[in-house]
């Protein structure tokens, strides 16, 4: 499903996400992914929905158990619709509280059809979406034992990323001690937008001192304030370190880490964190987008140096899905005009690029020239997500501006 209109409105936008989620993108992943027979999802899934891989990614089996637990919580769709949606949810959450944790209860990173390990739990990103996906499944649940449960899985999950956040790998990171410490950007942001999920769990003002920490460490140890970017690793302490990882700019993180802390910002009315985050959109698009063929690049150097990732030249779905996100929620919060042209110019590349005239769902990877460079539906770090998350959340931006 493609959008070529030259003239776009929040009406008719808002019925254009609308639609694709809920005709195109969720009945995908609910006709194609279930494994009806070992439990689980399949998310390794070619261009009409036939899986070509079994092996099961918790990263994305939990966030599929978010996916459908959120629809059911946002009240989506027909009474029928969100009682199958929580089964959904139910036949991966199942799969993953049987198989999913070691002994200790860190999530494992992969594991087989049948849910045997097959990669260790070095990344705390399992943990973070294992909190998502089990906080939203517990609301979507009635009162009871499972829904208890599932409010004891997410919450350890939650103090496992607290636990692991200053020394996200553990025994499995690569790095010599000591040498050249760096922190990520991708742990704070992710660990502001993973406790504004987990907000009815947490007790007593723990929200709001995560989030004062987190919105701080993001908004200036990773901001260069000269040039309005965001640097994927600095020092402990926040300083630019020069080298392949220091200098790494990461377009799709910045734009949406921007949302979050716009998120952020709107609750707690916070008019000023939304006027910079905006800001830094806007610089990060200005910096990253191809001005020959379209579309903004997946890796940078801020020094203009060869970047270490030889892919840093391709488009990838997420990063320009994110950036409508950020834009949508921009132009709504401010009314500025600025946000409205780069949503429309995002808009029209996104649409016309990455969404397939002939079958559902949405293509990640094409080349910097706009083609697409694989195939697949689904795969190792493209799963039930980035595109209905999206959906939802645009849909949702143009719905309160008709409104």
């Amino acid at each position: 499903m493609t959008s070529q209109s030259s003239s776009l409105s929040p009406s008719s936008l808002s019925a254009l996400y609308k639609t694709t989620l809920l005709e195109n993108v969720v009945p995908f992943w609910q006709t194609h992914s279930i494994d009806t027979e070992q439990g689980g999802y399949f998310t390794c899934l070619d261009q009409a929905g036939r899986p070509y891989d079994t092996d099961k990614f918790i990263w994305l089996q939990n966030r599929q158990v978010w996916l459908f637990s959120m629809l059911c919580n946002q009240k989506v769709g027909s009474q029928q619709q969100q009682a199958s949606w929580l089964s959904v949810a139910k036949h991966g959450a199942d799969f993953l509280a049987q198989h999913g944790r070691d002994k200790s209860g860190s999530w494992y990173f992969s594991l087989s059809q049948a849910g045997d390990p097959l990669t260790q739990p070095y990344s705390i990103f399992s943990d973070c979406f294992a909190a998502m996906a089990f906080s939203q499944y517990a609301l979507a649940l009635p009162p009871g034992d499972a829904r208890s449960k599932a409010k004891q899985i997410a919450l350890q999950a939650y103090e496992n990323v607290l636990r692991r956040q200053d020394n996200p790998k553990g025994q499995y990171s690569k790095a010599y001690p000591g040498t050249r410490p760096l922190k990520a950007l991708a742990v704070p942001m992710i660990l502001a937008n993973l406790s504004l999920e987990m907000d009815w769990l947490l007790a007593g003002d723990r929200l709001e001192t995560v989030l004062q920490k987190t919105t701080h460490e993001v908004m200036n140890d990773f901001l260069d304030s000269d040039r309005m970017l965001l640097y994927e690793h600095v020092s402990p302490t926040g300083e630019f370190i020069d080298c392949y990882e220091g200098r790494l700019i990461n377009p799709g993180h910045g734009i949406e880490a921007m949302w979050f802390m716009m998120a952020i910002a709107e609750r707690q009315n916070n008019p000023a964190l939304i006027d910079q985050a905006g800001d830094i959109i806007l610089s990060i698009l200005s910096y990253a987008w191809d001005e020959k063929y379209g579309g903004l690049y997946y890796f940078l150097d801020r020094k203009g140096h060869p970047p270490q990732q030889l892919e840093w030249d391709q488009k990838l779905w997420w990063v320009h899905l994110e950036t409508l996100v950020a834009l949508s929620m921009a132009y709504r919060l401010t009314q500025k005009e600025i946000y409205w042209i780069w949503y429309q110019r995002v808009h029209h590349y996104t649409w016309s690029h990455f969404s397939d005239p002939n079958h559902a769902e949405w293509y990640g990877y094409l080349n910097r020239q706009g083609d697409v460079l694989l195939p697949l539906k689904g795969g190792k770090w493209k799963g039930c997500f980035h595109v209905p998350r999206a959906m939802y959340l645009c849909w949702q931006q143009f719905e309160q501006m008709t409104r």
